[in-house]
């Protein structure tokens, strides 16, 4: 299940998370997000119960997308016991994100 994180729900949704998170920082008018869309709902599919995963709209929670210095979308931050553990920016394949993933777990 691909969650969708706010302000109202990102401190218990993400950073209070009892396993780690991906969070997709993105917004609907960037090309290279819609590109990865399917593959961050794809992740969301194989890491059930693993990691969480969901996306963030930097539009709609500029605060958030500023404190963790997100400049450039799509951005993908890991978090691991409430800590931003893994950034990277741009669009990548699908097998370099899962790569990512399966370091943290």
């Amino acid at each position: 299940m691909e969650y969708k994180f706010t302000a109202a729900n990102f401190e218990e949704e993400v950073l209070n998370s009892q396993i780690p998170v991906l969070v997709d920082f993105y917004a609907d008018w960037c090309g290279p997000c819609k590109m990865m869309a399917p593959v961050v709902e794809n992740l969301a599919e194989s890491f059930e119960g693993k990691v969480k995963v969901g996306k963030l709209n930097i539009d709609d929670e500029m605060d958030i997308a500023q404190k963790y210095r997100v400049m450039s979308i799509p951005t993908f931050i890991i978090f691991k016991d409430g800590k931003a553990v893994e950034t990277s920016v741009g669009a990548m394949q699908k097998d370099e994100l899962e790569k990512k993933l399966q370091k943290i777990l």
